[in-house]
């Protein structure tokens, strides 16, 4: 809290001539002695902050200082302006004044050099992030609808901890008290969200939790499977392989060697390629997908 309000003392002090240390405290509601400590500490930094006692005194910062030479290195400004940057395209508007108020410290523009968009092509509920970083933040009990792999819907209460971004897609890490472990929510299933007044305290985790989704199912066993993906899909084999196990053939297509849990979504996964793959092991898995494809052809 102290670092938050040096660097904002600075930032005032750079845009006012003098301030008086009543104006400081009443802003960030501590005493004037606080305050005078505080100047103190940023004297003992190489700030080259003083007082003026009198009718017109107050706290100034000398003539045409700049912050930059005092403290930190060119490098470690952009440095400090890059991961602000990377920190607002989480769409933390919190994070944005911060660079804005930095970036006019530092007297430097942060280069736009990176962009990021966690959304896919279709709808985001971006309201939904937003409340459950509030949640987490505020240490607030979540209660929502969910819906499971099997599209089993039930009622949770969460003691939110992490906002994860994992294999395309965001996920939720909290405490469920209905199942009394530490569970993983994919947000898109998430229905109803209303974050309560009710807070939570520390949980006493000795271990790091398993990073597993809520289901209280038995997950399958994963499947060794050899899968011929045509030439034409070799965009996608870069995208969802491990490229370089990948063996290529004379006709420009690749086998590839996956290890994947047989359940409904490798089924989907394989069709998904349409008449591009061809399951090659095992046989069980070949004869599941054959039958899949001509159930899909009867209602066309």
């Amino acid at each position: 809290m102290q670092t938050s309000r040096l660097f904002e003392i600075i930032y005032i002090l750079l845009h006012k001539k003098s301030v008086t240390a009543k104006q400081l405290s009443e802003q960030f509601g501590v005493s004037t002695r606080t305050i005078y400590r505080d100047i103190d500490v940023l004297s003992l930094a190489g700030i080259p902050v003083y007082t003026e006692k009198g009718k017109n005194g107050g706290i100034s910062l000398l003539p045409d200082f700049v912050l930059n030479k005092s403290i930190l290195s060119e490098n470690e400004q952009h440095e400090i302006l890059t991961a602000l940057q990377g920190i607002t395209l989480l769409q933390n508007n919190d994070s944005k004044q911060v660079l804005q108020k930095l970036s006019g410290v530092f007297n430097k523009t942060a280069a736009n050099w990176l962009e990021v968009d966690f959304t896919d092509w279709g709808f985001y509920d971006g309201h939904k992030f937003n409340d459950f970083k509030t949640a987490i933040l505020e240490r607030r009990i979540a209660e929502f609808e969910y819906f499971s792999t099997y599209a089993e819907k039930t009622h949770r209460r969460v003691e939110p901890m992490q906002l994860w971004f994992k294999s395309k897609a965001w996920y939720l890490k909290g405490f469920c008290l209905l199942r009394q472990d530490v569970r993983l929510f994919k947000l898109t299933r998430v229905r109803e969200l209303v974050i309560t007044n009710d807070v939570f305290g520390d949980r006493d985790i000795l271990s790091p939790p398993p990073n597993k989704p809520d289901n209280d199912r038995p997950e399958k066993p994963c499947v060794k499977m050899r899968i011929k993906i045509a030439a034409e899909m070799t965009y996608r084999i870069f995208d969802e392989f491990y490229w370089e196990g990948a063996q290529r053939q004379s006709d420009g297509s690749y086998i590839v060697e996956v290890y994947w849990p047989e359940d409904e979504w490798v089924y989907g996964k394989i069709l998904s390629f349409g008449t591009y793959a061809q399951v090659l092991e095992p046989t069980h898995i070949k004869n599941v997908v054959k039958q899949k494809a001509a159930e899909i052809a009867k209602i066309y």
